[in-house]
């Protein structure tokens, strides 16, 4: 008797093969009260390609002895110096600001990427870029590689006018600190609250939202109920309360 048929098995989601790489600390620096730059190199530069607003994954030190996989933006790179800045958002002490508090010259860190799909888009019309304190160095990144003449908005939710950093771009590019205050950072409607204000440009744009999850999902469904098809959409969540490390891929 024949047996009745199943569809296949799925396989399981595979991480991509990233390229792995060691970073060698040359200098660490605070640029705000609550953000520290650290600047690195590696013996392969002249192989280091990425687009700006990707992240590599560092593989950080715990106290376990065992190494946690925390994401952060390339804030910027420097190809005749060889010169890797990454900043972080120096909450608590958690891996991360952990180790960019300590970071000193000569110091090594393991890390694989880049990787990532917020960035830039040079086919659309316009950009839309929206994001929380995490987000600062791959969305001014973003801006200031922009072409000459592209059209850009941004919003950024901080606490205060103390997280704000300048920046020069070649792009036409409109930006705008959204001061939350005392509201903790996390779930809120603050950004979905401004770009339901935000009169959509004329011409086929391109979002690139990024931040806690659930905002990162709401302003998604936001700019899709809009009119946006989702492939004008990159979306991704850099953090969630109650979860250490990783991004959450937002498709839905």
């Amino acid at each position: 008797m024949d047996q009745p048929a199943h569809p296949a098995a799925q396989p399981p989601r595979q991480r991509p093969q990233l390229p792995a790489w060691t970073l060698t600390v040359t200098d660490a620096f605070d640029i705000s009260s609550g953000m520290r730059r650290v600047l690195f190199t590696t013996d392969r530069v002249a192989d280091f390609s990425y687009k700006p607003g990707q992240d590599i994954v560092f593989f950080l030190p715990d106290p376990s002895g065992e190494h946690g996989r925390r994401h952060y933006t390339i804030r910027s790179f420097d190809r005749q110096t060889g010169e890797i800045a990454v900043d972080f958002v120096m909450h608590g002490a958690t891996l991360g600001p952990s180790f960019a508090r300590n970071a000193k010259a000569g110091d090594t860190v393991e890390v694989k990427g880049p990787r990532g799909r917020i960035v830039f888009n040079p086919e659309a019309d316009w950009h839309l870029l929206t994001g929380d304190a995490t987000c600062i160095p791959g969305i001014l990144h973003i801006l200031e590689e922009l072409p000459v003449g592209a059209r850009a908005f941004a919003f950024i939710e901080v606490q205060d006018s103390s997280w704000q950093q300048g920046f020069e771009t070649k792009g036409d590019v409109a930006i705008e600190w959204i001061h939350r205050g005392e509201t903790p950072a996390g779930p809120s409607s603050i950004m979905l609250d401004r770009i339901a204000a935000f009169g959509l440009p004329e011409g086929r744009g391109q979002a690139l939202i990024i931040g806690e999850t659930s905002n990162v999902r709401a302003q998604r469904h936001h700019l899709i109920a809009r009119g946006l098809a989702r492939e004008q959409i990159a979306s991704e969540g850099y953090w969630r309360p109650g979860r250490n490390g990783g991004h959450d891929h937002v498709d839905d």
